[in-house]
């Protein structure tokens, strides 16, 4: 049987590795291991991997380090990273750095056979902007969002976001309720007249300050609003959610 991809699964739990590699190589993937940090970016510099699966939680290199010194190897390297543990800062760590996600332990290996499917899928083709004008998040979310496989644009201001909405139709719109000039609600409002079915997430750092406008988006069918600092895990959430319903025929809030 042809394979289907390649997949390196780095985990210093031996058991772990072998039930992974022996339900993954039924399915026709060719399976690499690796028990630890260093033997993983060796094995890596040798050959590009399709995917790799790295624990979190390793001895001398846990997985984050490892996977920052992986990426200076193979940059575009889809890396989904695998913890039992409540390890929340290494994990927004991982995303902020550009892992493809975060499955957590005891496994499901169905779901991981999906992932591995799904990455392994030609770029998917949906349409983001992101309107902000602080480049620490647009310059994440652009990075993060693009190794998922979107195509993102920026706009640093609502003008902008309108111009570059009436040159393309975005599935997703990500604006920060506050911008110069035209505010966050302003460029909301305004991008709906050009296209009524916009999914748009609000961002804000000021919840308090700016609530009544956020409110004002949400009863205008914003779909959320997200507090800064983004929380990577749920907005990579959000965004798969969001656009599986629309390949499915609509966004619109529960």
């Amino acid at each position: 049987m042809e394979d289907k991809g390649s997949i390196l699964i780095v985990d210093d739990n031996i058991n772990l590795v072998k039930t992974m590699s022996f339900v993954l190589k039924r399915k026709g993937y060719a399976v690499s291991m690796a028990t630890g940090g260093a033997e993983a970016i060796e094995m890596v510099q040798k050959r590009p991997f399709d995917m790799v699966f790295m624990d979190i939680k390793m001895p001398v290199m846990d997985g984050v380090q490892t996977f920052k010194r992986m990426k200076m190897v193979r940059p575009k390297a889809a890396v989904v990273m695998m913890t039992a543990y409540a390890v929340e800062e290494l994990v927004q760590e991982a995303l902020e750095e550009g892992a493809y996600g975060i499955i957590y332990k005891p496994l499901d290996l169905e779901r991981v056979h999906a992932l591995i499917e799904r990455a392994m899928e030609t770029k998917r083709g949906a349409l983001i902007m992101v309107v902000d004008d602080e480049p620490g998040t647009y310059v994440t979310l652009r990075n993060i969002l693009t190794r998922q496989g979107y195509d993102v644009s920026i706009a640093h201001t609502g003008e902008e976001a309108i111009s570059l909405s009436r040159e393309r139709v975005y599935d997703i719109i990500f604006i920060d309720m506050k911008l110069p000039a035209m505010n966050g609600l302003e460029t909301y409002l305004a991008l709906k007249e050009i296209n009524p079915e916009v999914v748009a997430i609000m961002m804000t750092g000021y919840f308090e300050e700016l609530s009544e406008l956020v409110e004002n988006a949400i009863s205008n069918n914003a779909y959320a609003c997200l507090h800064k600092p983004l929380d990577i895990a749920q907005v990579l959430k959000l965004t798969d959610e969001i656009w599986e319903r629309k390949k499915e025929g609509g966004a619109k809030k529960e």
